[in-house]
């Protein structure tokens, strides 16, 4: 897949526009601006901008988007402030704008971290090496405890979230997101919904979390796959549990059993999720962070659903005519199947 393409239609820049503005803040001349598209990603939009030479990367949220909250810039823009003094790993940030005027909604620049995301096929290498798979999904994990080891409070967010009570309101408001968005009829989706309302386990320690960790958010070194040299898209980060957030990460990890459709989905590489078990990352993550993970299935449930809730909302956005973009034509189908996963997954008790 290219990395970046011509902007699709209706999500395209104002190149005049922003060049006066970066010239203005940025104080560089900017004599010739080029935009292209990251087209990967199904949230916020992001922009490659080569300006004189010199490379900046921008997000925005997406175009006709009428819930603020949903895309905050200004809060991702602040994560970031913070956590790339710590975590080299997360992008830095260069400048927020919240200017309506410029492209018709804030956006941020920051810097572009170079490597290898791997969406769809995985390299021959990696194919190739059990051994490299397993240092590959060690870094993967190891970086994700690495992150909720972060002492938050020493890098001024201490109020960056509201801890207390913080996997109630995620089951919550997952469930409540899941019905506003309702397209069709998911039984099995909507039973292990009603299961996880009724099984919330109390709040584990409170940590700086990604919310969205998964192979195609992080950037390996091309050369050396086992280094992790940035992490992407922290639009959904917060202060709350650690355990919810390794949930998503394992929602997100399909077993071989679950089919190839879903194998095929970009969010991790095929050979890693046919070679290493949603078990297998669960304990990797207890070994690096200490963390007891006896309750790993309920997190596991909920990352599930709430992944389902993502692709639900998505194709309510498609169904609704708010995006034409086909990629999401199918995302009806996503969900079902996820529905299922999560049921099978509270009738077994186990990943």
């Amino acid at each position: 897949m290219r990395e970046t393409s011509t902007a699709r239609t209706g999500e395209e820049l104002d190149e005049v526009r922003l060049a006066e503005y970066l010239r203005a803040e940025l104080r560089i001349p900017v004599k010739d601006l080029l935009i292209k598209q990251f087209p990967a990603g199904s949230s916020n939009l992001t922009y490659l901008l080569n300006a004189d030479e010199k490379e900046f990367v921008l997000r925005r949220p997406p175009f006709g988007n009428r819930v603020k909250t949903a895309h905050d810039m200004a809060r991702e823009f602040r994560v970031l402030s913070s956590l790339s003094k710590v975590f080299h790993r997360a992008p830095k940030p260069i400048l927020f704008c919240d200017d309506g005027s410029v492209l018709g909604g804030d956006f941020y620049l920051m810097e572009r971290k170079k490597g290898l995301i791997i969406r769809g096929e995985a390299p021959d290498n990696l194919k190739e090496s059990k051994e490299l798979q397993r240092d590959v999904c060690r870094a993967f994990v190891k970086n994700l405890a690495d992150l909720h080891s972060i002492d938050h409070a020493s890098i001024g967010l201490e109020d960056f979230g509201k801890p207390e009570g913080y996997v109630q309101r995620q089951v919550v408001g997952w469930s409540q997101r899941y019905f506003n968005a309702k397209t069709d009829e998911w039984d099995e989706l909507e039973k292990a919904i009603f299961w996880m309302n009724n099984n919330v386990p109390e709040d584990d320690d409170a940590a700086l979390i990604h919310n969205d960790y998964k192979f195609d958010n992080v950037i390996l070194d091309p050369d050396v796959l086992s280094t992790i040299v940035g992490v992407l898209d922290w639009e959904m980060a917060t202060v709350g549990s650690p355990l919810m957030d390794l949930g998503t990460t394992l929602g997100y990890w399909m077993s071989p059993k679950e089919g190839g459709e879903m194998l095929a989905m970009p969010f991790n590489p095929r050979v890693l999720m046919e070679t290493i078990s949603r078990q297998e990352i669960a304990e990797m993550y207890s070994d690096y962070s200490g963390r007891d993970i006896s309750d790993v299935n309920f997190y596991y449930v909920f990352g599930t659903i709430k992944i389902a809730v993502i692709a639900q909302q998505i194709f309510f956005r498609y169904r609704k005519g708010f995006t034409a973009d086909k990629r999401f034509r199918d995302f009806d189908r996503l969900v079902g199947k996820l529905g299922v996963i999560a049921l099978k997954a509270i009738h077994d008790g186990k990943l």
